[in-house]
């Protein structure tokens, strides 16, 4: 078995490492030599597991997570350190954001979501509110047909209420346009909170219930499961959080979907986080004994 699992891990890389180069963009390169390294801690986790012997060892050490769930923490301070405005650190941590979805898809990720602007962000000045709102259509706008040429299907999560209505408009599009695809799944949160989330899921258990479509004794996980916004992913509970900029916290988003999340806390702020930060964080996953409450 060890010496069939070191077959399939050279094949992984011979037929992994060249679709790197495929489904990046040719501005954004991905060093092989990284890439090579991040294959070998998974084949080495492998090694050592089918060594001890161990059935949960083998189901829950060395996987690649389904579920990578990003809050990108620190635009405003990256910007401030450098004398910059507010407006570029976003934008520098804009760009990238796409580089690491990219990425994640390359090397088989299903699912990314990004918490790109929490219920509380609308108490930020509205000067960086309106520009956040304005570089949210943009970019949609920017890369409908970057997300349709590689089947990138995208929803968004939280409330609508607030929004602009010509955002919203191009929401609703490019949430239609790509709806079919499957592999490839990117969530933005955007006016998204984990308590609000939790909160109209039951609202809408409870109005089920008086209505007499469910019943009270019914009620358990799964319907509140299929009731949050993530219910769009195949994938809804991430499997790995990251929190960039060193805080150490998840600040209201997942609260639910995060119960046995891995929780990931680089002290390196959104705009820096570069591919050996990536592949750092991926190799911490990887390196976890995820029991789910179970003694291993």
């Amino acid at each position: 078995m060890l010496s069939l699992l070191s077959i399939f891990f050279t094949c992984l890389a011979l037929i992994l490492i060249p679709c790197l180069f495929i489904f990046r963009r040719p501005s954004v390169p991905l060093f092989l030599k990284k890439a090579i390294i991040f294959i070998k801690t998974a084949t080495s986790q492998y090694n050592d597991e089918e060594e001890s012997g161990t059935i949960e060892g083998k189901e829950k050490r060395g996987r690649m997570p389904k579920h990578v769930a990003i809050i990108l923490d620190g635009n405003r301070r990256w910007a401030n350190k450098r004398g910059l405005r507010v407006s570029e650190g976003h934008e520098a941590g804009a760009r990238r954001l796409l580089e690491h979805v990219m990425d994640c898809f390359a090397i088989g990720i299903n699912t990314i979501s990004l918490f790109a602007f929490s219920t509380e962000n609308w108490g930020r000045p509205d000067g960086e509110v309106n520009f956040l709102m304005a570089m949210f259509e943009k970019n949609f706008k920017s890369e409908m047909a970057y997300y349709d040429r590689y089947k990138v299907k995208i929803s968004v999560i939280g409330r609508r209420t607030n929004m602009p209505e010509s955002l919203l408009g191009l929401i609703q599009e490019v949430e239609e346009a790509t709806k079919s695809y499957k592999e490839k799944h990117l969530i933005m949160a955007i006016d998204y909170s984990g308590r609000f989330d939790i909160l109209q899921a039951c609202k809408r258990l409870a109005e089920k219930t008086k209505n007499g479509l469910i019943q009270v004794e019914d009620l358990d996980e799964r319907m509140i499961d299929k009731e949050l916004m993530t219910s769009c992913s195949e994938y809804p509970n991430p499997d790995l959080l990251i929190r960039t900029s060193g805080e150490q916290r998840i600040s209201n988003f997942f609260l639910w979907q995060s119960a046995y999340t891995e929780l990931y806390f680089p002290n390196v702020l959104w705009p820096d986080f570069g591919e050996a930060e990536y592949l750092k964080a991926l190799t911490w996953y990887q390196q976890r004994q995820r029991r789910f409450g179970l003694r291993v």
